[in-house]
């Protein structure tokens, strides 16, 4: 499948790259059809909407950030997603990164994960019913805290 990205102009993707999102994204609702991709720069990946070039979104394992990060959400949302949990093989799980313009203080969401099922190419995002996650973490913050954290 042909694309033309935000990121990186035109690219043949696996059509197993697309991601139907049915309700959206919040404040991207009417846009529904994504793929995912590998950024050049990893541990980042790239949620590119379908619909509209110029959307597109830079994603993180929140677990990278956070190794001790549980979303806790709503049994609904798994069981919308034909999974039994986050032990489920079928699951993934992803938060969105902001960047600002300079570069710096890059933030990521962890009050509103992506949720995916890769069998069925079907995701949505949920809310965490922890009060702990917020959604601007600052990313470089929370790793150092992780080290101390392990000490």
């Amino acid at each position: 499948m042909r694309i033309d990205t935000k990121a990186y102009g035109f690219l043949e993707v696996d059509v197993r790259q697309k991601i139907e999102f049915p309700q959206g994204l919040y404040g991207f609702e009417g846009l529904s059809d994504y793929v995912l991709l590998d950024a050049r720069q990893s541990p980042f990946y790239w949620l590119q909407s379908l619909n509209v070039k110029e959307t597109a979104f830079v994603l993180i394992d929140p677990l990278i950030v956070r190794p001790d990060y549980n979303a806790d959400i709503d049994p609904q949302d798994y069981e919308a997603l034909k999974l039994t949990g986050p032990e489920d093989d079928r699951f993934l799980q992803f938060v969105v990164v902001t960047i600002p313009a300079d570069g710096r203080g890059m933030t990521v969401n962890l009050q509103g994960p992506l949720i995916i099922n890769k069998d069925i190419q079907e995701g949505r995002q949920c809310i965490s019913r922890d009060n702990e996650w917020h959604v601007q973490h600052n990313i470089i913050e929370e790793m150092k805290a992780n080290e101390n954290r392990a000490c």
